[in-house]
């Protein structure tokens, strides 16, 4: 099925249904995250992406969870179709909490933080205390408080025994001004209803399918479906221009080492620098 996005209206609502499993295997894999970590930058992620979908293209989008629990800060990314991400302890383990994964516990209790990056504007930061640290509630809650806009947010990401994440994804219902009663009333029924969304992508239903039956009795209309993936912006070029900003004393403390190592959070790529490198940095301050 490969990991999507679909964009929907429905009489007086928006919707967005995702697929994101790809996505959060492969970003576990290169974190090398627990269980409970995998499912913590997974509904960090997808969140994200689901923000995202909001905003106009090229815009770039930050969503930040500093809580102070046991993962540490967790960042998701994105820009445009693509996200990175990562947490500060992608190892966290806390016991099982009503049998599924505490990712609650583990965000912890502090704020969440969002930076829109508009394009040929300055960038527009808002932010409200997190939710208990689900994530899916905190993004609902931080949409009505800092942005008003009346939102459902559901987020999911199975993990098997075995550490695999076999499925994530969600949706993000958004209620639009003139939306009546009748529809609102059909819409909490639906989602009341619905499967967990893990449960819907394991059965092979896609983002447009899941937002068919978010709007079972309704005129449901997709009006856009595109592939979402991680993509992460480092290079050796983004990570050179970075040091040319450090003082003078850093950089020839650092000239004074054969190798210069530096390391992206976001794709655990490991970058090397000679001392010809830094030299050269040096010779053009």
């Amino acid at each position: 099925m490969g990991d999507l996005l679909a964009k929907g209206t429905m009489e007086g609502a928006s919707v967005y249904a995702i697929n994101t499993t790809d996505i959060v295997r492969n970003a576990s894999k290169m974190h090398g995250c627990s269980h409970l970590g995998s499912a913590v930058l997974g509904y960090a992620m997808t969140g994200a992406l689901l923000i995202a979908s909001t905003i106009k293209e090229n815009e770039r989008l930050t969503v930040s969870f500093k809580g102070g629990g046991p993962a540490g800060d967790v960042i998701a990314n994105t820009d445009g179709p693509s996200v990175r991400g990562y947490l500060e302890n992608p190892d966290v383990f806390l016991p099982l909490k009503d049998g599924k994964l505490d990712v609650g516990g583990a965000v912890g209790r502090g704020n969440i933080v969002v930076t829109r990056y508009l394009k040929n504007a300055e960038p527009f930061t808002g932010y409200c205390e997190l939710d208990g640290g689900e994530i899916a509630s905190d993004i609902t809650k931080y949409l009505y408080v800092s942005e008003q806009t009346p939102a459902s947010v559901a987020l999911g990401v199975f993990v098997d025994k075995d550490g695999v994440v076999r499925a994530s994804g969600g949706y993000f219902i958004q209620t639009l001004p003139g939306c009546d009663d009748e529809t609102l009333k059909k819409l909490g029924k639906n989602v009341k209803m619905t499967p967990y969304v893990t449960q819907l992508l394991e059965l092979g239903y896609g983002p447009e399918k899941i937002i068919g039956i978010l709007g079972r009795g309704l005129t449901v209309k997709i009006n856009e479906t595109y592939p979402v993936f991680f993509k992460c912006r480092c290079s050796r070029e983004r990570i050179l221009a970075a040091l040319s900003g450090l003082g003078r004393d850093a950089l020839e403390e650092m000239a004074g080492d054969e190798v210069t190592e530096a390391h992206c959070q976001f794709c655990n790529s490991m970058y090397h620098f000679g001392m010809k490198d830094i030299l050269g940095i040096l010779k053009n301050k």
